[in-house]
């Protein structure tokens, strides 16, 4: 079992206050993503877990150990560093069975494990390679595939694909979620990636200003978001948001249309993902400033009272800059926001 829980662990550097009091459990073999914009605290509470830095305050447990006293090596950790950090002097065999060799594991052992997770990462026909001879993917593997070797409890890995290009990157992360189902270690995995958290991710913890927002399923974080940060974070283009006023008759005004809404309140905000809106008589009135088709959408940006706002609509409707629209939400995907704590109504 190697379950992780982190419990009210801060983190201050100076006076800078990079983690507050952060409390999380992450399951045995799950792959957790912490996602967040940089300087949200994310890769902090990572290196917290491996061991690089130490908390100001709280506890770190693995397996049902507490762990945040040891150092790394005694915590049943592997890490996958943004820079693979692969080693240019030696074979692609002799990089994977660095750390078997640092714990002195017999030969025949150090062959199984290093032939092993080669074939898993499909680079057994590279092991008598050096670095210089590899593809930025391909030692991206030879790292992905020395963590493995060691057979940890945990990997960690701080934004893994950051430095390859969009379709290595697309190919990647489909190797990596099946060698990593495969192998039944849990993950956690840091990046400011909202697709690879999303396509990833068994849950995201999505991360600002040193706490925890929410921690959820990609499909819940994305349909039920739990503040208006995640909203706006999560989803390209992001969700819409527009101020709403109650009505007379208890109905809400929102931008001159009203509906039904939460019973509580005077003031909130109304929001909507740009793909849960369709072009209708009874919708907001809406002046269209920008078009970007997107072969099969396309992405219209428009004024609605006023506000940006926009719209992922079919592309075979015709839409130029300066038309009028009518833009309705789909009922059953209209969230609520309270506009002082911002969290979700």
């Amino acid at each position: 079992m190697a379950e992780i829980v982190i419990k009210n662990v801060a983190k201050s550097f100076g006076s800078f206050q990079a983690l507050h009091s952060i409390d999380l459990t992450i399951s045995d073999q799950e792959f957790m993503v912490l996602l967040g914009a940089s300087g949200c605290g994310k890769t902090t509470l990572l290196r917290i877990v491996a061991g690089l830095e130490t908390p100001s305050q709280g506890e770190v447990w693995i397996g049902g150990r507490r762990v945040d006293k040891l150092p790394p090596r005694e915590r049943g950790i592997a890490m996958v560093f943004q820079n693979y950090a692969v080693f240019p002097h030696l074979t692609v065999f002799e990089n994977i069975a660095f750390g078997l060799r640092m714990k002195k594991l017999p030969q025949q052992e150090i062959d199984r494990r290093v032939n092993r997770t080669a074939e898993l990462m499909h680079i057994e026909q590279l092991l008598k390679r050096y670095s210089g001879q590899l593809s930025g993917g391909q030692r991206q593997r030879v790292a992905v595939a020395r963590a493995l070797a060691m057979e940890p409890d945990v990997i960690l890995m701080d934004e893994p694909l950051s430095n390859l290009d969009a379709l290595l990157r697309l190919e990647m992360r489909a190797e990596l979620k099946g060698v990593l189902d495969e192998s039944k270690t849990t993950t956690i995995y840091v990046t400011h990636d909202q697709v690879e958290a999303m396509s990833l991710a068994d849950r995201i913890s999505v991360m600002n200003g040193g706490k925890i927002v929410q921690a959820a399923s990609p499909v819940e974080v994305y349909r039920n978001p739990a503040a208006r940060f995640v909203g706006s974070f999560i989803g390209n283009p992001p969700m819409n948001f527009l101020p709403a006023k109650r009505a007379s008759n208890g109905q809400w005004q929102v931008a001159g249309l009203e509906m039904p809404g939460p019973v509580a309140g005077d003031a909130l905000e109304f929001a909507i993902r740009p793909e849960d809106l369709t072009v209708s008589p009874d919708g907001f009135a809406a002046t269209v400033r920008v078009v970007e088709p997107l072969g099969a959408h396309t992405l219209v940006t428009a004024e609605v009272g006023g506000k940006p706002f926009r719209a992922v609509l079919d592309s075979d409707l015709p839409v130029s800059p300066g038309d009028e629209l009518r833009l309705s939400p789909k009922p059953d995907r209209v969230r609520w926001f309270d506009p002082e704590t911002t969290r979700a109504v």
